[in-house]
């Protein structure tokens, strides 16, 4: 089949963006709902169900950054795909499994299927088109609604066809996502990943930091690990039902899109850097608030605000990476340790739940938010430098990219 090597900006490209996120992404953002159902499913505690989420959510993110340098080269295509039919055989093992060790071997391949995907998808953000903040809020924001629309799949199935019966929607959900991600731009960017004009030393390197990697990882832990428990929390401190709450996550989701287009508008106004500090001190205070309050309407309004911030933030750390490194190396390689952080989030965060109270928790993963975003910042404050440094930056890897010919095997 032949490859893709287009880097417009079109509305397949960013539907093949948007499936595959979503899909790479599938396993972290529907969380929420797969541990109530396999804690209700199996009787785990809060340790072991966050055990379970953070075998497949690390399986992401070891798979996502091992392939980080390969999706930046052609064949991105033919691995989206393999990952895709990989993650369709641990969805339905997942689906059936009868114990507690057969669910974890499920969630792990599955979890390496997700990875492949999440990587190919993530590294195919760079260099397409000339605004890396437009490409990074379409993709993004088009994988919450249909994230938000599975939030609300997912439990309604497992309520009408019974426990485990989601995993098998989304096994059903890689076929359609197997034609769709056909369309990812399968050629590479410039030789030279960087830009050579960037006055930050971090901007001229091959690949991030490590600092910046744990940065990636560590604010992914603390979003990860509170999303995954958001329901478990809700239903203990609000009294609200499970169902309800998943449709309060869902619509929360749809709410908090306003932080796309809010965080592009912050960019213009205030520049990287300010824009991004903003949304992240919000971010890290609400998150606190979430975790602690006990009324309904507070919860609401404080899970609006979290995922408002929070989505303004990701999509500002995929524009910085992508502005610094259009090959998409940096941008798979922090998708690759936000995923791993957000493994060890929900087990990290269980633990604490349970063996030091949501007082503790709170206190810890606000301070956790401001801590891990600082390295983030610099790469942000870097990428408006080489932006300034190289206005055209963004458009010189198109045109190089319009005319070359992958030599990858034909799909």
């Amino acid at each position: 089949m032949k490859t893709n090597s287009d880097s417009a900006l079109t509305f397949t490209v960013a539907a093949a963006l948007i499936a595959g996120v979503t899909l790479g992404s599938s396993g972290s953002n529907v969380m929420p709902v797969f541990v109530d159902d396999f804690a209700d499913r199996f009787d785990l505690p809060s340790t072991s169900a966050g055990l379970v989420a953070a075998s497949q959510l690390t399986a992401v993110a070891i798979t996502t950054l091992l392939l980080a340098n390969r999706a930046a080269r052609p064949g991105r295509v033919r691995m989206a795909r393999q990952g895709l039919a990989v993650a369709a055989v641990g969805f339905i093992g997942a689906a059936i499994a009868f114990d507690m060790l057969t669910l974890i071997v499920a969630s792990l391949l599955l979890g390496a299927g997700l990875g492949a995907v999440y990587a190919a998808s993530t590294a195919a953000l760079a260099g397409i088109g000339d605004d890396a903040d437009k490409t990074s809020s379409i993709a993004i924001t088009g994988a919450l609604f249909a994230s938000a629309l599975l939030l609300l799949a997912v439990p309604a199935v497992n309520e009408s066809a019974g426990g485990g019966t989601g995993f098998f929607l989304l096994a059903v959900c890689c076929l359609p996502g197997w034609f769709l991600v056909g369309h990812l731009p399968d050629g590479s960017g410039p030789a030279s990943s960087p830009s050579a004009t960037a006055p930050d030393s971090a901007s001229r390197s091959a690949r991030p930091s490590a600092v910046l990697l744990v940065g990636a990882g560590l604010l992914m832990a603390v979003t990860q690990g509170i999303w995954s428990y958001a329901s478990v929390l809700g239903r203990g401190h609000t009294g609200m039902s499970a169902s309800v709450l998943s449709a309060v996550l869902a619509l929360s989701s749809i709410v908090a899109l306003a932080g796309a287009v809010a965080g592009p508008l912050a960019v213009k106004r205030f520049g990287r850097l300010r824009s991004m500090t903003g949304f992240v001190v919000v971010e890290a205070f609400s998150t606190g608030l979430l975790i602690v309050t006990h009324s309904p309407t507070l919860f609401i309004a404080t899970a609006v605000i979290w995922q408002t911030c929070w989505l303004a933030v990701l999509i500002q750390i995929l524009a910085a990476a992508s502005v610094i490194d259009s090959t998409g190396r940096w941008v798979a390689a922090l998708s690759g340790a936000g995923a791993l952080g957000g493994g060890i989030g929900p087990l990290a965060v269980g633990a604490i739940m349970d063996n030091m109270g949501v007082g503790v928790l709170s206190i810890l993963l606000t301070a956790g938010t401001l801590i891990a975003a600082l390295p983030l910042l610099k790469m942000t404050d870097a990428a408006a430098d080489t932006a300034s440094a190289s206005p055209h930056a963004q458009a010189t890897p198109i045109a190089r990219t319009t005319t070359e010919k992958p030599t990858s095997p034909a799909e």
